[in-house]
């Protein structure tokens, strides 16, 4: 089994030096630069908890930013890689307040590891797993399963989302393995045999979980269109007009059959609402191996729901992990 590495992309979104460099450059109409993106839960601290708990077998966590990090974090800890944009990414291209565009430079990560799964910073571990969750046969865990994009309301995300789609269609002839009829897919199996008479790929199920990755299949995935790689590359802030994402090596990877069939149940996405105490029952009875709690714009209590969200993680994580310095030094390093 190769090593395996976790990637993690954090903003401190209210970090006066980053709002300051933000400030300096304002995002076209139709860029995506909603406040949302960038407020903090808080619960970063139970990322690494569940780390340290739930996948103690990892070989890094490459903790990515634009150079600022938690006063509480442990940056000496030895399995923990500090990366800012400027040590991987072109300068031409930054400052980036994009993730599409910072995550599609990953493979130029020269320490990354060719097999890492990929997190967001609002995915966590909650409950034991075993490398063979996210690799297997030296392949990377996934469940491919086909869905229709469908445009809703106004959100753009959709027209990435077909950008991608449009390059695989664009590069390759419609054809399902056998892998793609998995009986750990359960009900989802349904959605393939429905779309398999099509003769185009309609899109994909993205079920917004960590996604494990081989870098050198993102390297030919993003080969496929240069110039969309590129045009993202250039995005200052997301624009889902003309932006592709790091899917479109999901994707890839699925339709070349390079991934081993893993149960849908593996993780949940969970979206923020007026009530989310179905979330908070599948965090403190450890429902799923990872979960993701989606911030997104509507009617509830930020403040009240961030409590709620701590006191869930804190039910199955209370206690600090090695990554967490002490009380003591975390506040002198804040006063400095």
């Amino acid at each position: 089994m190769q090593k395996i590495d976790f990637v993690i992309l954090w903003v401190d979104g209210n970090d006066p030096v980053w709002q300051k460099e933000k400030a300096k450059f304002s995002p076209e109409k139709s860029s995506d630069d909603t406040a949302v993106r960038y407020r903090d839960w808080e619960t970063l601290r139970y990322f690494f908890r569940g780390v340290e708990s739930f996948a103690p077998w990892v070989n890094k966590i490459h903790f990515v930013t634009s150079g600022h990090y938690p006063s509480w974090l442990n940056l000496n800890h030895k399995k923990l890689n500090f990366i800012r944009h400027k040590d991987f990414i072109d300068q031409k291209y930054l400052p980036l307040f994009n993730s599409n565009a910072i995550e599609l430079n990953l493979p130029s990560l020269k320490s990354l590891s060719n097999h890492f799964v990929l997190f967001n910073d609002d995915m966590f571990l909650i409950r034991p797993t075993q490398p063979t969750d996210f690799f297997k046969n030296n392949l990377p865990c996934d469940s491919a399963i086909l869905s229709p994009i469908i445009p809703k309301g106004s959100d753009g995300f959709h027209k990435c989302l077909a950008n991608n789609v449009a390059i695989i269609n664009n590069n390759f002839q419609k054809h399902l393995s056998k892998k793609w009829f998995s009986p750990k897919y359960y009900f989802d199996l349904f959605r393939n045999l429905a779309l398999s008479p099509w003769h185009n790929f309609p899109g994909f199920y993205n079920p917004h979980i960590p996604i494990s990755f081989d870098k050198s299949l993102i390297k030919k995935s993003l080969a496929l269109d240069p110039i969309a790689t590129e045009t993202t590359k250039s995005s200052r802030f997301r624009d889902n007009n003309t932006n592709i994402s790091i899917w479109l090596a999901r994707y890839y990877q699925l339709i070349t059959n390079n991934f081993y069939p893993r149960s849908i149940k593996f993780g949940q996405n969970f979206e923020y609402k007026k009530d989310n105490s179905k979330m908070y029952s599948a965090i403190k009875n450890q429902s799923y191996s990872t979960i993701c709690l989606n911030d997104v714009p509507d009617d509830y209590d930020f403040e009240s729901e961030k409590q709620k969200t701590l006191a869930a993680f804190n039910s199955i994580l209370p206690e600090k992990s090695a990554f967490e310095l002490s009380e003591k030094i975390s506040n002198h390093r804040k006063d400095n």
